[in-house]
């Protein structure tokens, strides 16, 4: 029995495992996954020799004709480890960062809106967890054209408010969807990866004079330079009844457009965050972020915000907030 794995799959497994003990870490993550896909009468005898077969093929084809390793760019690593776990049900692939900051100092004032008189303080916990699974791939053929749904949860937890109990203070939900393919448009000096198109709602789940939701249409372009990685999304809101709309005004303060930037430096990634309404009142938000190393498999986070729109109960007030915690993920 021959159990063919995909090129791509185990070029992954060999970029991940070097340079410590390359050959022990690439053969033992091979045997993991082609255990997991073998029928039950294959030997692991047999699964060694086709995984020390793909690692002699992979070592050429990771090589320059010059013998030193190819080395990929910061979006090519991020996809190439998604692709190597895209088939894993046990696996979840992050989407946006994945963070928890345990301190947030809010000095403009924590805004009480949200929290049923009660005025809270201006220290919190804020979390976000952000995960995407694909869909539908290969619609433009293989490796082009994949639909893909996500969900982020961002909330904000008063956890130090003790005369309170401790309240979440503002949770908002995002799930969304969208069709993408990979492009190779080249413009001055930078290089498109992707486009994506797609349907975005956020809401904070509640009713009454806290309700708050709005519908969007995206269009987002993915490029990088060298180690220089962003973003610019930019969205139409979708009307709604002015009797259903709890927000009316929600653009005016978020903007229409929202451009990321990020750069890696050995193991540090620092990334800003611009999105603008392009009026003449120029309300908007910027946010700063750093990621270190830490511990194995946590980083330390630091970020900045100021502007609108945080969180969905802040959308119309001006935040300007700063947090230190860990990251799970960041956004390479």
């Amino acid at each position: 029995m021959y159990i063919k794995f995909p090129a791509r799959v185990l070029l992954v497994i060999a970029h991940l495992a070097m340079p410590v003990n390359a050959i022990a870490m690439t053969m033992e993550a091979c045997l993991a996954i082609a255990a997991a896909e073998a029928s039950d009468d294959t030997t692991v005898g047999e699964l060694r020799r086709q995984c020390q077969q793909q690692i002699d093929t992979q070592r050429i084809l990771t090589e320059t004709e010059s013998g030193k390793p190819v080395e990929y760019s910061p979006i090519e690593r991020r996809y190439l480890r998604e692709l190597s776990i895209r088939d894993n049900r046990f696996a979840i692939t992050a989407h946006r960062p994945n963070y928890l900051l345990l301190a947030s100092y809010d000095a403009s004032g924590v805004n009480p809106a949200g929290l049923s008189g009660n005025q809270g303080r201006d220290t919190e916990t804020k979390f976000q967890v952000s995960m995407k699974f694909p869909l539908i791939e290969n619609l433009l053929g293989k490796h082009r054209g994949d639909i893909y749904a996500a969900y982020t949860n961002r909330s904000f937890w008063q956890v130090y408010d003790r005369d309170g109990s401790s309240p979440f203070r503002e949770t908002n939900h995002e799930p969304e969807v969208w069709f993408s393919w990979n492009t190779d448009w080249h413009f001055a000096g930078f290089h498109n990866r992707a486009v994506r198109v797609g349907l975005n709602h956020q809401s904070n789940g509640r009713g009454g004079s806290l309700s708050r939701s709005w519908n969007r249409m995206f269009a987002e372009f993915i490029f990088e330079r060298s180690n220089y990685a962003g973003s610019l999304k930019t969205w139409w809101r979708i009307p709604e009844d002015a009797a259903d709309d709890d927000n009316p005004d929600i653009d005016d303060f978020m903007g229409n457009f929202e451009f990321t930037a990020v750069y890696t430096r050995k193991k540090h990634s620092f990334s800003l965050m611009f999105r603008n309404n392009l009026r003449s009142e120029m309300h908007g938000a910027v946010q700063m972020e750093w990621n270190f190393p830490l511990i194995k498999h946590f980083d330390g986070y630091v970020q900045w915000f100021n502007g609108y729109g945080e969180s969905l109960i802040d959308y119309n007030a001006n935040v300007n907030s700063i947090g230190i915690g860990v990251s799970l993920t960041d956004w390479l």
